[in-house]
């Protein structure tokens, strides 16, 4: 059993300790024995609150879902409000304080009430809010609470029976669940409305006079032998673009609060386009880049798609393999087996973290049981590529690693954009989400970018700016931080400015509602559940 000491309980703990210290260093008995009282005093409430907790687990209390829903899938944005139930089966009644959730950092999640007295025999419902703050996997693992029967110097984390996953898609994904099915909305065809241009169609555009070049067979002889001139039908053709998006996924842009780092601004906006796109019966392709390939969708309409699309964006740019985790393969077990202990402890014993063999086939028999669905997940061999599913699985948190990726997303985004123009269908459409890059810092996208063909084809940047409002800037001095932000800007700045130059058109970012600003549709677990 685990306790956690409270901000009170180190301040008095350091209080003690240096009472002691003084008390030896001056040779005064009153100050040691002031400070060994102090020391004592917390060993004391440490037992007392140990006995007590041991009296209400052994009598069960726990906390249950109330409903039997154990995964919700929301747009990032969205928040869902969900039940739960503290039951206490203890003769005697139990007070708590400070009950909060414990979850992946990519949720915000408050619960109401938040301390309170479950009575003896009893159960209290609570209420759990949850506003999903970044697309992926993410999980509520537990419980933290203090009981207010002890002196509240120390903190008892009480874990679920079941996990509650948490699968966050784009903001687009959002409006995509709220649409009308059935009715009039059911016939339209899943590939979207199609633009029309000129040319060999079934549909009249106009008539209009002759004109050198128009073949004979779009003459319409009856009309110009009444009106005495030669009139040629214009049809309407319908038609679709390829449109491509790329991605540039390197770790560093995941730098920054839960909701507000520039991947999450850049998965949303390419998101948004792509839903557009897709209302118009483009076919869109996906490719998400960073020291690899991380995923490639090629291009396609419909319904199912897009579905396929969004759930690349949102899972595959994570940062749960192995190249692009701060987690190391004996930390990823670590995890994995603490986590394991208190919900499977059948599966848990007998085995350490230390044999990473053992741990992944127990932990490969526990993802039958998790919430959120296995992904696709890169590890340095099976056993690490199994325990890293397990961490998806079950919506634990992975954070990417400190080393930038930057010089070889830029050699496999050259060498991708080298390849384009022979990948069929023929792209007509390109959208690339990356920082403006300068022929002096990232030469080899420059160099790409000259060699591309120009017919056809219109590419679009979206600059995803660094460092501007970072929060590793807040702790430095203001000229310091005034000259990062400073030189960020400026080489951003230099870098749309020699793309305008090869005549690539660059845009500020897309007008999308970042959480937390302004309200957002709430949804209880049977909504979720209903749109399945």
């Amino acid at each position: 059993m685990r306790l956690y000491p409270t901000r009170p309980a180190v301040d008095l703990a350091i209080a003690g300790s240096l009472s002691v210290v003084a008390g030896v260093a001056a040779q005064q008995s009153a100050i040691i024995g002031w400070g060994g009282a102090l020391l004592l005093g917390l060993g004391v409430a440490r037992g007392v609150t140990l006995l007590g907790v041991a009296r209400v687990r052994s009598a069960g209390f726990e906390m249950l879902w109330a409903d039997d829903v154990r995964l919700a899938t929301l747009g990032r944005g969205e928040e869902i409000c969900l039940n739960a139930e503290v039951r206490n089966r203890d003769s005697r009644a139990t007070r708590f304080v400070h009950l909060r959730a414990v979850h992946s950092p990519g949720l915000d999640i408050t619960i109401e009430p938040n301390n309170g007295e479950v009575p003896a025999s009893g159960r209290l419902r609570v209420t759990v809010r949850v506003r999903a703050l970044r697309v992926g996997h993410h999980g509520i693992h537990g419980l933290s609470l203090e009981l207010r029967g002890g002196p509240d110097l120390f903190e008892i984390p009480l874990t679920f029976a079941n996990a509650f996953g948490i699968n966050v898609l784009p903001a687009a994904y959002a409006a995509s669940l709220r649409s009308p099915r059935g009715g009039r909305s059911g016939l339209i065809s899943p590939a979207g409305n199609f633009g029309r241009t000129r040319g060999p169609g079934s549909e009249l555009r106009e008539l209009r006079e002759h004109q050198a070049g128009d073949p004979l067979k779009h003459i319409a002889w009856k009309a110009s032998a009444r009106r005495g001139m030669l009139l040629v039908r214009d049809h309407d053709v319908e038609e679709r673009d390829v449109v491509w998006i790329a991605l540039d996924a390197s770790v560093e842009h995941w730098a920054g609060p839960a909701g507000e780092a520039p991947m999450d601004r850049a998965i949303d906006e390419a998101a948004t386009l792509a839903v557009e796109h897709s209302r118009h019966g483009d076919r869109i392709g996906l490719v998400i880049l960073g020291r690899r390939v991380l995923a490639e969708l090629p291009p396609d309409a419909g319904k199912k798609h897009l579905m396929q699309l969004l759930a690349d964006l949102s899972h595959r740019s994570s940062c749960f393999d192995h190249d692009r985790s701060a987690l190391d393969d004996v930390a990823v077990a670590r995890r994995v087996y603490e986590h394991m202990k208190p919900l499977f402890p059948s599966l848990a014993k007998g085995v350490s973290y230390r044999e990473s063999g053992r741990l992944a086939a127990r932990a490969a028999a526990a993802m039958e049981r998790a919430p959120l669905p296995v992904i696709p997940i890169d590890g340095s061999n099976n056993h690490d590529q199994t325990l890293r599913r397990y961490l998806s699985a079950f919506g634990l948190e992975s954070s990417p690693k400190p080393e930038p990726d930057r010089e070889k997303t830029d050699l496999q985004m050259a060498d991708w954009l080298r390849q384009l123009p022979r990948r069929r269908p023929a792209a007509t459409i390109l959208y690339i989400w990356s920082p403006s890059p300068t022929a002096q810092q990232r030469p080899e996208i420059h160099k790409a970018l000259q060699k591309r063909q120009r017919r056809r084809l219109r590419l679009h940047w979206l600059p995803i700016h660094l460092g501007v409002d970072s929060p590793d800037l807040e702790p430095l001095p203001s000229a310091a931080s005034l000259a990062v932000r400073w030189r960020s800007e400026s080489a951003e700045a230099r870098g749309q400015t020699e793309l305008n130059q090869l005549g690539i058109q660059t845009h500020s970012p897309l007008k999308i509602r970042a959480p937390g600003h302004g309200p957002a549709p709430r949804r209880n677990a049977h909504q979720v559940q209903e749109d399945g």
